[in-house]
């Protein structure tokens, strides 16, 4: 039987046992970061009617492998969940085989398409299309990963990351149609096509950023 709520003692468990363990990550996968994640993921799962007790749990667990290399964290973070015993109160070994490939299943840079309708859900909602999030964390990346790159090449790079990865013939990938990831990657690409339009945003979040015209 479809769960259409999260159990509360389910709940309980995992703000008390599992979300405070994202205390010790970086600022783009920490508990403000997992709690938009269940967010998205228990929205997604109304849509869909997946059994809510699994997609709240996958999205709290999908980063907890972040304790290591973070190539590697969608493999150890399905670990985390299939060896934790814990679980088992909830959970049937087959559920939780579902539910340690929607975490392997999870990173954006996957080539292949998600498993099962629960990893679908969990790579969607760990992402946010928003045009004016994604044009600034390219920016911020692009600044703290080459501070030798003054602004023009600055742009070059976050023109050439854009057009790589978020163009229609860049390289990400949804898997849920109709979303709202779909509609803010779809906004973003009529940016991308428009480079004078582009400009211009870039110049204004590069400068809040930079605080250099």
């Amino acid at each position: 039987m479809i769960n259409n709520t999260a159990s509360l003692d389910l709940v309980e468990f995992v703000e008390t046992q599992i979300l405070p363990r994202y205390a010790a990550f970086d600022k783009a996968h920490n508990l403000t970061h997992v709690t938009q994640v269940i967010r998205r993921s228990i929205h997604l799962a109304k849509q869909t009617g997946a059994d809510m007790n699994m997609v709240y749990v996958i999205a709290a667990y999908h980063d907890l492998g972040l304790s290591g290399p973070r190539a590697m964290h969608h493999i150890a973070g399905g670990k985390i969940l299939m060896t934790d015993a814990r679980l088992k109160r909830w959970f049937t070994p087959d559920q939780l085989k579902i539910m340690k490939e929607a975490i392997e299943d999870h990173r954006a840079t996957a080539s292949h398409a998600p498993r099962s309708i629960y990893g679908k859900i969990v790579a969607e909602a760990d992402r946010d299309m928003t045009p004016e999030v994604v044009i600034r964390r390219t920016i911020q990346y692009g600044l703290a990963n080459y501070p030798e790159k003054d602004k023009e090449e600055q742009w070059k790079r976050f023109c050439q990351h854009m057009s790589e990865k978020y163009s229609v013939n860049g390289y990400i990938k949804l898997w849920l149609h109709g979303s709202e990831n779909e509609r803010n990657l779809n906004m973003l690409r009529s940016l991308i096509v428009q480079p004078a339009e582009m400009r211009k945003v870039f110049d204004r979040i590069y400068l809040e950023e930079t605080k250099t015209p």
